[in-house]
């Protein structure tokens, strides 16, 4: 059994069934500062007995309680509740999450009105569910209706901690189906203190649970759990491969939102300002701990040289610093593992390619997972710094020749996220558009992102989509109803 908390610091439980418990076995795990490495909550550790009661929990809150016959405007109703809870509660949770994460405050309010947003969003879309009216040649009544898929699991990052709570819980519960998440055992803080607002807005117990720990023990239980009707994971791609298969022997439906490598293409007739600040903000936002990240910056050879020293330069004016301090640009790394990961790769980079700037620890920062920002130039697409996902603030710069040349070098990747091209040549854009093996694709712009608009990729970055519309319906199933009109249909023998 784990150590008793130390004075000052916050105990969670899991909360299952509208109560907050202890993990069966009494087992609770550290949550840490990453910027000053200390012990800021002890957080109960789910055993499988516990999801196992998660999941009874959302089984019964589907199949005999009342939220799937809720009508949909009162679950509407309750989202734009919970919505409102996080505004009154934003400069709350966007400390937590900034102490919890490590990124800057400013960014992390940021996250934490994204998530508002998306439950206002779900909240609406609620009442536009439809089904349609089929002309089938009989004389029939056919139609579709649309129906919640049951109990969802939901696994999700430590990049965005609420936020990707939200991109799940929401559109789930717009549906009708009940929830088991498990946020990541990094940073859960701000989904558990979420949760201290579900009876209040009016979710009847087992309808949301949450439960806490690591992957291969809670995620796994959950993944393989009969019960559980579909699993949303958001996450690395090599944990994705093992919830297909996992999920393949229940044949439960999943969506997989995966890791990236995403191509950043510069050419040189963009707009120059925006172009190196767009270079820079693609792969060190939110210390570039996102899936999206432009990590692969591929520049033009006309521009190739003045565009690196250009990045170079501006990266210099990039403030590493504590997370609550609102000058701050760039806080430290989620954790000492992944510290560990990203400086590893910093050692591989190096012999790889050349170093524009960073590297290494940026001097003068006592405690803390912090990475400086990194720029390697003259990278081969081929080399690992280009081809597996650092989850870090580094970028690669790779030149090319011609339109036909940066097409090849960004699809040459096993993932397909996102991307970006920066031109005035509308053109040209567009044909880059089309050209592109990615899900999401931004024209002179990097990494916005809006509820309204579909988020998923292709290849090893996963199938399925998130928000808008397309959310919905990953937890939505269609039922063909046909009625007969005719007196004797059926007249064979």
């Amino acid at each position: 059994m784990s150590s008793p908390a130390k004075p000052g610091v916050k105990v969670y439980q899991n909360y299952i069934n509208g109560q907050w418990t202890p993990s069966s076995s009494g087992e609770t795990f550290a949550v840490f500062d990453p910027s000053t490495e200390e012990v800021i909550a002890q957080v109960a550790s789910a055993s499988s007995s516990d999801v196992d009661r998660a999941v009874k929990a959302a089984r019964a809150a589907f199949d005999s309680g009342t939220w799937p016959q809720t009508t949909a405007q009162d679950r509407g109703r309750v989202l734009f509740k919970l919505a409102d809870k996080v505004r009154q509660n934003a400069a709350m949770l966007s400390e937590i999450e900034a102490r919890n994460t490590g990124k800057p405050i400013v960014e992390a309010e940021y996250d934490i009105a994204d998530v508002a947003t998306c439950f206002e969003y779900y909240g609406g879309l609620a009442t536009k569910v439809s089904g349609q009216v089929l002309p089938v040649p009989a004389n029939a009544l056919s139609f579709t209706l649309k129906e919640p898929m049951g109990v969802a699991g939901q696994i999700i990052p430590w990049n965005y901690p609420l936020m990707m709570a939200a991109w799940k819980l929401a559109p789930a519960l717009a549906a009708g189906c009940t929830c088991v998440l498990k946020p990541a055992e990094q940073t859960p803080l701000t989904a558990l203190e979420f949760a201290n607002w579900f009876e209040e807005v009016g979710l009847p117990p087992g309808v949301v649970n949450i439960v806490n720990g690591v992957g291969e023990v809670a995620g796994a239980a959950l993944v393989a759990h009969p019960s559980v009707d579909k699993i949303a994971f958001t996450g690395s791609a090599s944990v994705g491969k093992l919830i297909v298969k996992s999920a393949a022997d229940t044949l439960k439906r999943v969506t997989l939102e995966l890791g990236g490598k995403s191509p950043n293409i510069f050419f040189a007739d963009a707009d120059w300002e925006a172009a190196v600040d767009g270079a820079l903000f693609g792969v060190f936002i939110n210390q570039g701990e996102v899936c999206s990240a432009g990590s692969r910056v591929l520049v033009e050879k006309k521009i190739y040289g003045k565009f690196v020293e250009a990045m170079t330069e501006k990266a210099k004016r990039i403030k590493l610093g504590p997370p609550l301090e609102r000058e701050t640009k760039m806080g430290p790394l989620v954790s000492k593992e992944q510290y560990d990961r990203v400086t590893s790769y910093l050692e591989v980079g190096k012999k790889e390619a050349k170093t524009a700037i960073g590297g290494g620890r940026p001097k003068g920062i006592g405690r803390g997972y912090y990475v400086e920002p990194t720029i390697f130039y003259d990278v081969d697409n081929n080399a690992r710094i280009s081809r597996e996902e650092i989850f870090g603030p580094v970028a690669s710069v790779i030149p090319f020749e011609n339109e036909a040349d940066a097409i090849r070098i960004a699809n040459d990747t096993p993932y397909g996220l996102a991307g970006a091209v920066w031109t005035r040549d509308i053109y040209k854009a567009f044909r880059l558009v089309k050209s592109m093996r990615a899900g999401i694709v931004w024209v002179n712009h990097m990494q916005p992102t809006y509820v309204e608009a579909p988020w998923g990729g292709y290849k090893q970055s996963g199938f399925g989509r998130e928000l808008g519309p397309w959310g919905l319906e990953e937890y939505l199933e269609t039922k063909q109803v046909f009625v007969n009109l005719d007196e004797n249909p059926i007249a064979w023998y």
